[in-house]
C-alpha cells in the first residue's frame, strides 16, 4: 500500500493498527515490539512520555494509554512506519504533495476541509472530518505545498488516581 493511502486510512479510522488515542500501551508493544526511540515531553522521568516507531510518534500517559497527539512525521526523505511484524519497519518515499493527500482522501471516501487554525505564513492545513486528523503542509516559494506532518488527536481521558494520591 502507498503512503498516501495509509495516511488516508489513518485519517478515516483514527488508527494505525492498534495505535489510536486511548489504546493500551501493552497492546501497541505486542503488535509492534518495543519502541525504537523514547523521550520525555517535559521533565525527564515524568509523564507523559513520547515514544516513536520510526516516524510514528506516540504520546503515552502515566496510566499506560496512548494519548494525544499521534503524529506521522513526513518531512524527512523517507517515511518509516512499523509493520505488523514486531520489530520490523516499512519505508516509504516522502515529499507528498497537497494533491497526493487530497487524492488519497477522496479515494478513501474521507471527507476533509481546509483547517484555518493551522493555515498561516508559509504553511497550510486540512482536517479529515471523520477522525479530526490534521495534515499540515509547508508551502515552498515555488511549487505545490508539501506534507510536513499528519496528526491524530482524540478525546482526553482522565487517568485513574495514583495509589495514595488525594482525590478531588
Amino acid at each position: 500500500m502507498a503512503i498516501p493511502d495509509i495516511l488516508a486510512g489513518m485519517a478515516t479510522t483514527g488508527r494505525w493498527g492498534p495505535v489510536q488515542v486511548g489504546a493500551g500501551w501493552d497492546e501497541v508493544t505486542a503488535a509492534f515490539g518495543e519502541p525504537w526511540d523514547a523521550g520525555a515531553r517535559g521533565e525527564p522521568g515524568r509523564w507523559p512520555r513520547l515514544y516513536a516507531y520510526g516516524d510514528l510518534e506516540l504520546t503515552v500517559c502515566r496510566c499506560r494509554r496512548v494519548g494525544s497527539p499521534i503524529c506521522v512525521q513526513t518531512w524527512r526523505d523517507v517515511i518509516e512506519l512499523p509493520s505488523t511484524v514486531p520489530g520490523r519497519s516499512q519505508a516509504f518515499p516522502a515529499h507528498l504533495t497537497h494533491r497526493d493527500v487530497v487524492d488519497a482522501l477522496d479515494r478513501a471516501g474521507c471527507p476533509w476541509e481546509p483547517c484555518a487554525g493551522f493555515t498561516f505564513g508559509s504553511q497550510c492545513a486540512l482536517t479529515a472530518t471523520p477522525s479530526g486528523a490534521t495534515f499540515t503542509f509547508e508551502i515552498p516559494d515555488d511549487g505545490e505545498p508539501v506534507l510536513n506532518v499528519m496528526g491524530l488527536t482524540g478525546a482526553r481521558h482522565d487517568c485513574p488516581p495514583r495509589a495514595g494520591a488525594p482525590s478531588g
